[in-house]
């Protein structure tokens, strides 16, 4: 059993994408082809944002983020330490500082709650919201862009999950000044190596990352009118997520309802899973649950992985308490409800591709192994 079945996804768009792979080597433009421009066009149409500036990862699109908000030394960023380490390596590498806030025990998304106490508290220069979008579900923008206006603060949305998810009508990539997505290949909209973007309706700031993303380019490439970055997506993988892109709204329902049937099968147990708030519509880009207490959780992967079923613990080790980031200066007991979340979740496998006998399989499993 696949964690995540790339190749069954494969098997169903390889003609066509065996075709759009050939034009781009027939056409020889292997950085910033037509693809990537048409890709990009697709993006905006697909998610309602006005520009679409795509680039090499995901961890580029937050710093590039960052960059094209000003961002830099004596600054500092809100966001959370319930993420993959990239959201607040990227606000490091910009030289500003994260501050980090806990997160919702239920949706695992930052609690806005604790943001203007976070802001009041520091001795930095807070000038952004950096929100995150755990496991495909879309954090409370409506809240976070209401304290943002109150202290006159931009909001950037890191999707790297959610891409494809919504608020009632509205998708991810309108909600902030900013929002920022990864296409790693294990992303729910995911090409064949490493790919980002970033969605914006601002036309100076589409501008700037534009120019950013070129080494900081005028008129052209040589003419240098800011210090920028190499963050350019190549049109091999633009190609590839053309292909992905005209099945991903079937694959989001897909994903749903896999989620569905886990949540049935698994209601009888004493297992908790992320809230989906009403209006809400998550990509699931994993479908996580939680036990009882650490060891629990830990005796439950171990004997689904003698069953063959693959599962993954995000994240064991909240971003305040990893070893690299000693200098912000946290300690254990900060942010309690992140570290009491690294204890007890668990990912299982999720894909568009799973059936219903696959998560009776798990399901199965996972009973055994708690009864």
């Amino acid at each position: 059993m696949e964690f995540i079945d790339l190749k069954a996804q494969q098997n169903i768009i390889r003609e066509n994408l065996d075709k759009r792979i050939n034009k781009v080597l027939d056409d020889g433009r292997y950085i910033l082809g037509e693809e990537v421009k048409t890709l990009e066009e697709k993006l905006s149409s697909f998610c309602g944002s006005k520009h679409t500036i795509s680039c090499a990862n995901g961890t580029d699109a937050l710093v590039l983020a960052l960059m094209a908000l000003g961002i830099g030394k004596n600054d500092a960023v809100i966001t959370v330490p319930f993420t993959y380490i990239a959201t607040i390596e990227s606000i490091c590498l910009v030289g500003a500082t994260p501050i980090l806030v806990d997160v919702y025990d239920s949706t695992f998304n930052i609690n806005p709650e604790l943001i203007e106490t976070a802001i009041n508290n520091s001795d930095k220069n807070v000038k952004a919201i950096m929100a995150v979008d755990l496991f495909g579900l879309p954090a409370r923008y409506r809240l976070i862009n209401d304290i943002a206006k109150k202290f006159n603060l931009k909001v950037i949305g890191d999707t790297a999950q959610s891409f494809g998810s919504s608020i009632g009508t509205q998708k991810v990539g309108t909600f902030c000044d900013i929002t920022t997505t990864s296409f790693f290949p294990a992303k729910p909209l995911g090409c064949y190596g490493d790919g980002g973007a970033i969605f914006t309706n601002s036309d100076s700031i589409d501008d700037t990352l534009r120019s950013l993303r070129v080494h900081g380019k005028g008129v052209d490439k040589y003419d240098n009118i800011r210090i920028g970055m190499n963050s350019r997506l190549d049109t091999l993988q633009a190609a590839i997520l053309l292909e992905k892109l005209s099945i991903f709204d079937k694959e989001i329902e897909q994903r749903n309802l896999i989620a569905s049937h886990y949540r049935e099968e698994l209601k009888s147990e004493n297992l908790l899973f992320q809230y989906i708030p009403k209006n809400y519509t998550s990509v699931y880009a994993q479908f996580s649950i939680l036990f009882d207490n650490m060891s629990t959780r830990n005796k439950v992967q171990r004997e689904l992985s003698d069953k063959g079923i693959p599962s993954v613990i995000y994240y064991g080790i909240p971003g305040h308490l990893q070893s690299g980031y000693k200098q912000l200066g946290y300690s254990e007991g900060d942010l309690p409800v992140s570290e009491d979340l690294s204890k007890r979740i668990l990912s299982l496998p999720m894909h568009p591709y799973m059936n219903e006998q696959d998560v009776s399989k798990i399901v199965l499993a996972i009973k055994e192994s708690i009864n």
